[in-house]
């Protein structure tokens, strides 16, 4: 049998030529290339229900035709477009669309306040458009027939661009004929590309930890920003690593039951005040004693439960610590620390302010019992409730201003302890794709985030019934009008003290997968279609934002990507990923590592994947089997990983980074996975990443895609091969990660 799973939805006629055209025009993909290889056509259905959630009717050919006349119009009216994407350097020329005979002028004025009159270099001109007249059968073909679509008499007035105009965001303002209103759009100028820092051109190599999971006797239960500057600073004192990458800290719900999943956040700006260490708070060692005993009582119980397996569960862990966290927030602060709070507060300005506001809604309306929507008048940050929620909780909206200040003081003295330790990189955040559905970025971003669909993946081999992650996605027209400021406060938050970035599936940039949400709330990942973004827009962002963070920027690109997008992120001075297992010639061989990128972060499995351990021993195939998620017997699945192992442990033999037993038998699987390691480090990569499950033997898996209640994903705590809790004060003596380290060490000095 094949390993490619069946077509999906091949019952499902593929869309007319008139639909695919208007989905073109909205930057919705008809067709696109599976994993395997195979061209594959969206159904008409997932097309037209993502059109729709755009605002856009497309419910037959005539629909079809009226929309794409409406919006190719739009463009060609505007006189200015809402974004122009400029690399340094580049200069070049803008059009301003003007009627005929109408006169323009175009303003330039910069980030730091200069304007400046640009010149007019010439007046042609717009291009005609074409657009489908008859209806087509249901079929991939073109249309029968095409026409130009009529429009009033507009030219484009041409403007130069200055070569040497400063990195940054400015405004352009079009003075267009007799008109009095001024035409905006925003002029971003991007870097070129981000420059990898001196120190770390050296091929630096580090840990990657999903740091709720390693705990330490002094942890609340789960693993904190306390646990997190002791974890960089013991990594580089004991190992030489120069980064610890970490899960996303992104902020949850402000109210139980909470959502384990770093990846699902309430909001992408903040950060999760779960990972608060209370007794680092400066006003806490001011405390009388009867209060301070209070605190350690109320800690006495989750600390017990670091020192066990059991799964870690978030609830009671943060009802004891919100509880701690209120007394403290109402000691009595110094002038110097009240001061400090204030700056921060105004800094984070109306984002902080509209977070903390949702923050008491959730709790207002929990505590009432209240589930469901939100009612009209709170919506939205702007809606006439939200005021005099704010006014009559103005208190508890301080409060949770002030736990992202106390967070975000506790993350940057973690950032600060990595470096002066001896990391070259320090603490390498996570960016996740998107966020919750009711959270507060989804309530205060609602105006440029899809309804109706969820992002998610088409199948592969390793999730056959695709994926779908319930995540709203950006509008693509809706953040553009929006100068893609809601995408720069997510890159912005992300960078803050961080050594670097990692971006989770960085292919989201280009294009994501949307999945139609039914009317009963049912949705199938693999009935969706690809939606383009303007990536060079995005990455303008995102490397300008780097570029003033002093960081670096590593994608995931894993999965079905086209081969231009390596050498895209490469030209953008953007590290990719490899995962050693899927570094594979073109017939099936594994890569050896004078073949391999350099341009990567290189690791032997993701948080997405088993720990190695767990792939040698088979036990990814078995937990995919009990949850129903094999798209194929598993006794095929079985003898496809059993065939990988024996190509994986023959690669390294035949390299000397494994050797077999003293009768000929197999290397055993902690020497394989030190031998993957030494695979790893002996590759060109620029950074090189081991996960701590991998460096003392977990056989848990911390998540397992396409599921949600089935396996307890993001709740496994850091164990050994026996299944013992490791705690972070003794992890740098365990014995399997100190081999591992030293082949290491050997490997890449």
């Amino acid at each position: 049998m094949s390993d490619t799973p069946p077509a999906p939805h091949s019952r499902v006629n593929a869309p007319t030529a008139a639909l695919a055209r208007l989905a073109e025009e909205c930057g919705v993909a008809a067709t696109y290339a599976a994993y395997d290889g195979e061209r594959r056509s969206s159904s008409a259905h997932a097309i037209r229900a993502i059109l729709a959630t755009m605002g856009i009717e497309a419910g037959d050919d005539a629909a079809c035709q009226a929309a794409y006349d409406r919006l190719v119009s739009e463009r060609r009216t505007r006189p200015l477009p809402p974004v122009t994407v400029r690399r340094a350097g580049d200069g070049g020329e803008i059009a301003v669309h003007v009627a005929e005979g109408a006169t323009a002028e175009l303003t330039l004025t910069l980030e730091s306040g200069l304007a400046m009159s640009l010149e007019q270099a010439r007046v042609e001109d717009e291009p005609s458009a074409e657009a489908p007249t008859e209806n087509s059968a249901e079929d991939d073909g073109p249309a029968p027939g095409i026409h130009h679509v009529r429009h009033p008499a507009i030219r484009r007035a041409i403007f130069r661009l200055p070569a040497d105009l400063p990195v940054g965001y400015h405004t352009l303002t079009a003075h267009v004929g007799a008109a009095p209103a001024l035409a905006t759009g925003r002029l971003i100028v991007a870097p070129v590309r981000l420059e990898i820092p001196p120190e770390v051109r050296a091929r630096r190599w580090g840990f990657m930890a999903q740091l709720y999971s390693v705990r330490s006797r002094a942890s609340w239960g789960i693993g904190d920003l306390a646990d997190l500057r002791d974890l960089c600073t013991l990594a580089a004192a004991k190992t030489g690593a120069d980064f610890m990458l970490v899960n996303p800290l992104h902020a949850a719900e402000p109210i139980v039951p909470l959502t384990p999943s770093p990846y699902l956040p309430s909001s992408r700006l903040f950060i999760n005040p779960i990972y608060i260490r209370v007794e680092d708070i400066p006003e806490v060692s001011y405390m009388p004693g009867a209060d301070r005993s209070l605190i350690d009582w109320a800690a006495e119980k989750p600390r017990a439960a670091s020192l066990s397996p059991s799964l870690i569960h978030r609830d009671p862990i943060w009802q004891a610590k919100r509880d701690a966290l209120e007394q403290v927030f109402r000691l009595p602060r110094t002038a110097a620390r009240e001061g400090a709070f204030l700056a921060f507060r105004e800094r984070e300005g109306e984002a902080l302010e509209d977070f903390a506001a949702w923050c008491v809604i959730a709790e207002t309306r929990g505590a009432a019992g209240e589930a469901g929507p939100l009612p009209s008048n709170l919506a939205s940050p702007t809606a006439p409730g939200v005021a005099a929620l704010r006014s009559a909780h103005a208190d508890r909206v301080t409060f949770y201003a002030w736990l992202q200040w106390i967070a975000d003081e506790q993350r940057g003295a973690a950032q600060d302890a990595a470096l002066r330790a001896g990391m070259a990189i320090g603490v390498m955040t996570d960016l996740a794709v998107g966020v919750h559905p009711t959270g507060a970025d989804a309530w205060a971003f609602a105006s440029v985030l899809a309804r109706d669909v969820s992002v998610g993946a088409p199948p592969d081999m390793y999730n056959q019934k695709g994926q779908e992650w319930t995540q709203p996605p950006f509008l693509p027209r809706a953040l553009e009008d929006a100068g893609y400021e809601p995408f720069r406060a997510v890159v912005r938050s992300a960078l803050r003290h961080s050594g670097a970035l990692r971006i989770d599936h960085v292919i989201g940039l280009f294009r994501l997968w949307w999945v139609p949400i039914s009317d009963d709330g049912s949705r199938d990942a693999s009935d969706g279609a690809y939606v383009r973004y303007d990536h060079e827009a995005l990455f303008g962002v995102l490397c300008l934002e780097a570029e003033r963070a002093g960081a670096m920027v590593i994608g995931e690109d894993l999965g079905t990507v086209e081969p231009w997008v390596e050498d895209y992120l490469a030209s953008r001075g953007i590290l990719g990923t490899t995962v050693a297992w899927w570094e594979r010639e073109p017939d099936g061989r594994f890569r050896p590592p004078e073949h391999q990128r350099s341009d990567v972060l290189a690791t032997a499995t993701t948080h997405d994947l088993p720990p190695t351990a767990a792939y040698l021993t088979g036990a990814g195939a078995d937990l995919r089997e009990k949850l129903g998620l094999l798209a194929q017997p598993a006794e095929e699945v079985r003898a496809k990983a059993a065939a990988e192992r024996a190509a994986m442990i023959a690669f390294l033999v035949s390299r000397g980074w494994a050797a077999p037993g003293p009768s000929g038998e197999d290397p055993s699987d902690e020497d394989v996975l030190v031998g993957i390691h030494r695979a790893i480090m002996a590759a060109p990569a620029l950074l090189a990443g081991v996960a701590l499950t991998d460096a003392v033997g977990d056989l848990r898996i911390q998540n397992q895609p396409g599921t949600d209640r089935e396996h307890p994903n993001w709740g496994v705590p850091l164990t050994d091969g026996r299944g013992l809790p490791v705690v972070l004060d003794s992890l740098f003596d365990h014995p399997r990660l100190r081999a591992l380290v030293e082949a290491i060490r050997a490997t890449r000095p």
